[in-house]
């Protein structure tokens, strides 16, 4: 396990573009932290750098308090898990997971010792004498991450390495790679687009946009304490509705709606008002605070997504109950202490 410190790392390019701009994060030994973002928010960058594929522009990289900025990527000890498995295709699983032992001139017996101790870990024990071609897209995954845990390195590097797999095989591998990490303890960076893995496998999540870090923090203080506007919608499905209104002695005025809010602000400050989904209840109309008229309903199983239109907002409701029908008039209020309040000029955090 080892310490990882990104100092203010960034990343520009020779034509101006700043893919990672001042970086900062200390991660403890056995971390799991997740980087998560849309597209091109610099996520993959970032984890290149750590693995010494991309040069560091800004900044100081050290793992176990050594600077390793200028280090080759060999000299780090990290292994990485590639989206596309990058197995060689002429090699057997147990010759894919022994290649870099071989590299590092291991002992035979050592090798074989280790490569079976990991294939019974991963259950691919049965895969061994097998090729890339002969296996799903799921056992590839287990022995490209077979291959990384066989080197015994100080840190493991993830890029999206469960985006080419089915929703199904996704959903076990998350399973895989938590209990993985629990048995292993090491410190790991995840890279995904996909927030449901953010949440389900990070000690930490990392949440960048444009390159930017836009917060860090536990999977539960995203969700419910977002820094700002982005991490409110990004974090969470559906996203958190969002309302834009002022700030008044009382609480906050809209279009169409006013609700009580204590704390935050200042009177006639624009802001915006969050509620995630979950915490809108239908009431009765003497006690609503958003009225409108039901447009779609999506069943998901245990629970339905309701569309309710309120003036030009259209604002999505998470239910357990029986759901109403599409044109049906609906009432809703906020659950108590569960609003949000951002800056309307800033998008920050209000309180």
């Amino acid at each position: 396990m080892a310490r990882v410190e990104l100092d203010g790392v960034g990343k520009r390019y020779p034509n101006g573009f700043e893919a990672v701009q001042a970086f900062s994060i200390d991660i403890q030994p056995g971390e799991f932290i997740v980087l998560v973002g849309p597209s091109g928010c610099g996520k993959s960058t970032t984890l290149r750098m750590v693995a010494g594929l991309e040069s560091i522009t800004t900044g100081e990289l050290r793992i176990d308090g050594r600077r390793v900025n200028e280090a080759a990527p060999k000299a780090r000890d990290v292994a990485m898990v590639f989206q596309s498995y990058a197995l060689y295709p002429h090699m057997t699983a147990f010759e894919n997971m022994a290649f870099g032992l071989k590299l590092q001139k291991v002992p035979k017996a050592d090798i074989e010792q280790r490569v079976r101790k990991v294939a019974e870990q991963l259950a691919i024990s049965d895969l061994l004498d097998r090729k890339p071609k002969a296996m799903s897209g799921g056992q590839r995954q287990r022995i490209a991450i077979g291959r990384a845990i066989v080197r015994a390195p100080k840190v493991f590097l993830f890029d999206e390495p469960l985006s080419n797999l089915d929703a199904k095989l996704r959903l076990q591998m998350r399973v895989e790679l938590s209990k993985l990490h629990r048995s292993l303890g090491a410190t790991s960076l995840y890279v995904t687009h996909d927030q449901v893995e953010a949440m389900t496998l990070a000690d930490r999540i990392v949440l960048l946009k444009g390159g930017v870090v836009q917060q860090i923090g536990a999977p539960l203080e995203l969700y419910d304490r977002p820094d700002n506007t982005f991490v409110a919608t990004f974090i969470g499905s559906p996203a958190m509705n969002l309302l834009t209104g002022e700030r008044t002695a009382a609480g906050v005025t809209g279009a169409g709606f006013q609700v009580a809010f204590q704390g935050a602000g200042q009177v006639g400050q624009p802001v915006v008002l969050g509620v995630r989904p979950e915490h809108l209840r239908p009431v009765e109309a003497g006690a609503a605070v958003f009225s409108g008229t039901v447009e779609v309903v999506e069943p998901m199983g245990s629970e339905s997504f309701v569309y309710c239109r309120h003036g030009e907002q259209l604002l999505v409701v998470r239910t357990k109950d029986a759901p109403p029908s599409p044109g049906a008039l609906m009432h809703l209020a906020p659950e108590p202490g569960r609003l949000h309040l951002f800056d309307g000029a800033t998008q920050g955090r209000l309180g």
